[in-house]
């Protein structure tokens, strides 16, 4: 925003001084030291001339508006994001066809209602880069990592239950998501592994992936949704605790919301915000203007005579 001002209003108060003295003071005939000074003051003679008597007071007010120190303040605030880098992680296998999931429409499945929640999630993290892994009997990677929100959307909107087999692989799918997380220069990096089901048809064994979970810097969040009897939630909390994260539980469209509102709350995005003001000097302007009005003054005066 810019903002016009003096830094020094108080000095236009001379003004009413020079109005006052052109009008009072008396005019000495010659100055010693100051030839010219008596011609900075009004005359009251017939001859006088109105151009010179413009050419004065621009001089004055020019000198006087240049001491006030006219100046254009510009603020802006210069925010650095220093967002994260998310994969979610996405069960499609054929459990998720399962309805109930949501109490107001019994007949919305559950993966209906988790495309629901996530684009919710990614919303609200405009700061991030989110990419999606989708897993069934395979894993693939439906999106990289991006800042392009509505693209995302698109891209989890056309994802389908079927689309990647209808058993579980969810070591697979973690697999694919370090890989993708090795690759980022984030200081930040967060797995959310969501499934209602239990691994039953990864080729990459528990031990290994939960090596692989210990030694990166990646946090995870795992949720089980749906009955406790269908997923190992032992499984999952396991997994938590070796990215460093927690795992949650949701019974219902409700919780799940909230879930993913408190891991939303957990790993808020870091913004720098840092104003910065600028200020631009004009005293110049009117400086230039007053020098030139007074000494165009003083040479007409001069080749008048007066």
């Amino acid at each position: 925003m810019n903002q016009f001002s003096f830094q020094y209003p108080l000095a236009f108060g001379l003004i009413v001084l020079f109005v006052v003295c052109a009008k009072y003071c008396s005019e000495r005939s010659r100055a010693i030291y100051f030839p010219h000074i008596e011609s900075l003051m009004l005359r009251s003679g017939a001859n006088k001339s109105s151009l010179l008597l413009w050419l004065k007071w621009i001089g004055i007010v020019g000198a006087i508006t240049a001491l006030a120190s006219p100046v254009i303040t510009k603020e802006y605030h210069d925010i650095h994001k220093n967002g994260r880098d998310i994969m979610l992680v996405i069960d499609a296998s054929d459990s998720m066809r399962q309805g109930g999931f949501d109490p107001s429409d019994p007949y919305r499945n559950k993966f209906q209602v988790v495309k629901e929640v996530m684009n919710d999630f990614i919303d609200k993290r405009p700061d991030d880069r989110i990419g999606v892994v989708t897993f069934a009997d395979v894993a693939f990677i439906a999106s990289p990592l991006t800042f392009e929100k509505e693209f995302l959307k698109d891209i989890i909107a056309y994802q389908q239950l079927g689309i990647a087999g209808k058993r579980t692989a969810i070591n697979d799918a973690l697999v694919q998501t370090y890989g993708v997380l090795s690759k980022s220069k984030a200081k930040s990096k967060i797995v959310i592994l969501l499934t209602d089901g239990q691994d039953n048809m990864s080729k990459i064994a528990y031990q290994d992936i939960k090596n692989i979970i210990e030694k990166s810097d990646v946090k995870l969040y795992t949720i089980g949704i749906g009955d406790q009897r269908d997923y190992n939630g032992r499984y999952l909390k396991d997994l938590a605790k070796a990215g460093k994260g927690e795992a949650f539980g949701a019974y219902n469209s409700d919780m799940l919301s909230q879930i993913y509102d408190e891991i939303d709350k957990l790993e808020p995005s870091k913004l720098n915000d840092k104003k910065i003001v600028q200020h631009t000097y004009l005293y110049t302007y009117p400086l230039f203007v007053a020098i030139l009005a007074l000494l165009l003054f003083v040479y007409l005066r001069n080749r008048r005579g007066v």
